[in-house]
């Protein structure tokens, strides 16, 4: 993507995932925008001129945050959320046995300490491979990867998602399934 369609990006993902107000938007529930308000949002900040700006966005961003509805006319972020009006209806996925959790390297003694907690987010994010994580971790810091012991936490009654970027989510990972790699 180009500067002005990463600047795009950042900002959909502000108003999308964490502060739809700031925007005037409303979201509902399950997290959707009626598109015309984002793009008048992103408008109005210089940031885009049309939806077909917004299109470009959604369709080439490489971590896949955003989806538009089937007829085109409403947009959301697809995991991240913090704020408290959206709760996804997400569907309980199998993990595989090991997922990877990237950080900077210097959250590794709380998180061994104490394991992985969303925070302001709804959910952990974690990654079904160490590269991802790793590219995440790096957004940090100095990265670290983690390895989530998954398939034994679902044993054990935890219950994980799959977003549709493809992401892992999961309440908390407490740090006896949590190992440095």
């Amino acid at each position: 993507m180009n500067s002005a369609d990463v600047r795009l990006s950042k900002y959909l993902s502000r108003i999308l995932r964490h502060a739809p107000e700031s925007a005037g938007l409303t979201l509902d529930r399950e997290g959707w925008a009626e598109l015309d308000a984002v793009v008048a949002a992103a408008a109005a900040r210089g940031l885009a001129g049309s939806a077909e700006d917004v299109g470009r966005v959604v369709e080439h961003n490489n971590k896949r945050r955003f989806g538009l509805s089937p007829d085109g006319k409403r947009i959301r972020a697809v995991q991240g959320h913090s704020s408290p009006l959206v709760e996804l209806t997400l569907n309980a996925a199998r993990p595989p046995d090991l997922l990877f959790h990237g950080t900077a390297d210097r959250n590794l003694p709380s998180i061994m300490a104490e394991g992985l907690y969303s925070g302001r987010r709804h959910h952990v994010h974690l990654s079904a491979d160490m590269e991802t994580a790793l590219q995440v971790g790096r957004r940090h810091g100095v990265p670290a990867v983690l390895e989530v012991a998954a398939a034994a936490m679902a044993r054990d009654g935890h219950q994980f998602f799959r977003a549709e970027n493809g992401v892992w989510l999961v309440r908390a990972v407490p740090p006896e399934y949590v190992r440095g790699t």
